[in-house]
Parts: structure tokens; sequence; C-alpha cells
């Protein structure tokens, strides 16, 4: 039985769920759970009960699977979930100061068009399946410096892929805003890593 919803597409999946199967909702969790605990350290690398919102997520999913009109969107669904718990999460921790300043050289957060303009959309940050273990975590020391706000949507951006759109409807925030935020994340975190990258150039220069 396993066996054969392995082989289902995530849509058939979904529709199996739907129709109260216990088996179905087991491939979901297996498939799929990698990306929700990944997810959820991306957004806060610093909390420690990652575990337990994992379980919530899919408590979430089966509570309201019935609620999917688009058995095809389940992905995008699934990070809307993830999201939405981690705002619920958010909203009941002590909120902690920004460890850096995300306002210089802008100045208006709301996202008007030249605030936009002013900060270059540079390209996204590097695939870490191609990245070093070392590099992979000074990005993750970095990523953890930003205030929640920024860290959320450029994680949406970058590691989930989302359209400014939706990660606008997902934070349930002007998309100005959103693609501000994502501005300013991706210019603190190349200042951020420059020293690092600097510093292995010049090893590299020394070595060769």
């Amino acid at each position: 039985m396993a066996t054969g919803y392995s082989q289902k597409s995530d849509r058939d999946l979904v529709l199996a769920c739907q129709r109260r199967e216990p088996a179905a909702f087991e491939e979901l969790v297996k498939r799929h759970q990698r990306t929700v605990y990944a997810l959820l350290y991306q957004l806060a690398p610093d909390w420690t009960d990652t575990a337990d919102l994992a379980q919530e997520v899919f408590i979430r999913v089966w509570r309201n699977i019935n609620n999917l009109r688009n058995p095809s969107s389940f992905r995008s669904w699934l990070t809307q979930i993830v999201t939405n718990i981690f705002y619920d999460e958010l909203r009941k921790r002590p909120r902690k100061l920004p460890t850096v300043s995300m306002d210089e050289g802008i100045d208006d957060e709301e996202g008007s068009d030249g605030a936009t303009r002013d900060i270059a959309d540079t390209s996204a940050l590097p695939d870490e399946n191609v990245l070093s273990k070392e590099v992979n975590e000074v990005i993750r020391a970095a990523m953890m410096k930003l205030p929640e706000q920024f860290r959320t949507s450029i994680v949406l951006r970058e590691v989930e892929g989302l359209s400014y759109e939706e990660i606008a409807v997902l934070t349930k925030t002007e998309m100005g805003t959103v693609k501000s935020r994502i501005a300013r994340a991706r210019l603190k975190l190349q200042e951020m890593l420059k020293p690092y990258l600097e510093n292995s150039n010049s090893q590299a220069e020394i070595s060769g």
C-alpha cells in the first residue's frame, strides 16, 4: 500500500488526504518534512523547538487540507502554513532588537518606486549546493543577524523561490515593502560577507 502511494504525485496524495486516507498523508509528510524543517530553520535559525513547530505544521495540514481547492498548489499552500506558524510564534516570543541596522541609504520602508529603485536588485544568493560547508556556516551566521522581517522575506525569495507578489500575500505586506526589505537584506548580507570573501581571496592568492 505504501509503495503505491510513493508513486503518486502530490496532487493525487492531496486528493487522497481529502478522502481522509492516512497512508496518503504519511507519504506527504515523508516527502516534505525535510523542506519544512529547512524552511523553519532558515526563518528562525536560533529557535530550539523547530521539531515541535514542524509537527504543528503537519497537524495543521491534516486539519485543513480539505480547504485546499487546488491540489496542484500544495507546495505553495504548505509554505504558507509554515510562514503563518512562524509569524504566530514570533508574536508570542519576546522581540529582539535588530543586531544590524537596515535603515542605511533609504528613508521609506513602504517601498515607493523611488525607494526600491535606489537599491540595486543584485543577483540572488549563491546556490548553497555548490558552496563549501564553511561558506554555508558563514552565510547562516550572517542571516541570523538580520531582523526577522528581512530574513523572512529573503528566505522566501531566495530559498523558496517565491515571487514578490506571493511573499506580499504570505507576509501580509505591501509588495513595495517586500522589495525594499529584500534589497536591503541582500546589501547587508553582501556587506557582512565581504570581509570573509576578501580574506578567502587573499588566502587563495597566497597559496597560489
